[in-house]
């Protein structure tokens, strides 16, 4: 590709092309703005992977086509997840099948099973996300919710406003 010497070749390709690529993958995040790579939605997530790989594919390839056709793809998944979340803000139908709902697994310091159930979450992995809030005492969590993009939130303290909640989903115990 760059050279008739295979190991220098290979070296200028993997520094050349790997350099290429997160530029083009900086253009595109400041073109798209600061939600590129948030964790907002299951999407953004899917996105973050599909980008990561597609870079690891441009630094890798034998000919110029195929790294053409990494950088095409890698754009039109920012142009994709702009238009989505341009649809998903004007449209709650759209919101609505696109997303996923947040689902409460704790409330008022009671662990509610039959959310840890239908999300899958163990209990001891609920009880790790206490820890990792410094939660000490569990009557003291107003809230525990599970995210749409599969994080764990802790809500806990004195109080708890609703507004925080809404939104969320209560699986009947």
């Amino acid at each position: 590709m760059f050279t008739s010497y295979p190991m220098l070749d290979v070296i200028l390709k993997g520094l050349l092309l790997t350099a290429m690529g997160m530029v083009w993958v900086v253009v595109l995040v400041r073109i798209n703005g600061l939600r590129s790579f948030s964790k907002m939605t299951n999407f953004d997530f899917v996105m973050t992977v599909a980008v990561g790989s597609l870079l690891a594919s441009a630094s890798q390839t034998n000919n110029w086509e195929a790294f053409l056709q990494a950088m095409i793809a890698m754009a039109t998944l920012f142009l994709v997840q702009s238009v989505t979340a341009r649809m998903r803000r004007q449209s709650d139908t759209i919101e609505a099948v696109m997303q996923n709902t947040p689902v409460i697994l704790m409330r008022n310091g009671q662990i509610i099973e039959s959310a840890l159930a239908e999300t899958r979450v163990a209990r001891s992995d609920l009880m790790a996300k206490l820890r990792e809030a410094n939660v000490l005492d569990i009557q003291q969590v107003k809230a525990v919710v599970l995210e749409t993009t599969g994080d764990i939130s802790v809500l806990h303290g004195h109080h708890c406003a609703d507004e925080i909640l809404e939104g969320t989903r209560s699986i009947p115990s």
